[in-house]
């Protein structure tokens, strides 16, 4: 199966120092530091990249699943909040949250929260972050 990767490079301290994240596709290369990861700084971090990837994940693992049951969706739209928060000395993600708005034709409510769920609890990041809080939020548009 694949193998992905990305890197990232940190020059200085936390507080003042500064780094770079790239995809290993070349898709992304963002700055980061101390401000765009723990207050509203310009840049990038870890966490919103994380939301990407589990936004990404669930909406592909949620058309997967509607589609093996005969529900091919016109358009899946899914936002990932990440919480990052103090936790003791450090810090932790403490609760990702999925907000899902779904068009697909001829199903019922009950259909698809199920298979909403389903696809919350089995892709693979979601899998991934089984340490963490993750709550759903889907509906239908």
């Amino acid at each position: 199966m694949a193998v992905r990767q990305s890197d990232a490079e940190w020059r200085g301290n936390l507080a003042q120092g500064s780094g770079t994240m790239r995809l290993g596709s070349g898709a992304f290369e963002g700055a980061y530091s101390f401000p765009s990861r723990f207050e509203n700084g310009t840049g990038t971090n870890p966490e919103e990249l994380i939301a990407a990837a589990h936004a990404g994940c669930f909406s592909m693992a949620l058309s997967a699943g509607l589609s093996k049951a005969g529900h091919t969706p016109t358009r899946v739209h899914t936002t990932a909040r990440v919480h990052l928060d103090k936790a003791g000395d450090g810090f932790a993600i403490t609760k990702i949250e999925l907000d899902c708005e779904a068009e697909i034709p001829g199903i019922d409510a009950e259909t698809f929260r199920q298979q909403a769920e389903g696809a919350k609890k089995n892709c693979p990041v979601s899998k991934a972050l089984t340490g963490t809080e993750i709550t759903l939020n889907a509906r239908l548009a």
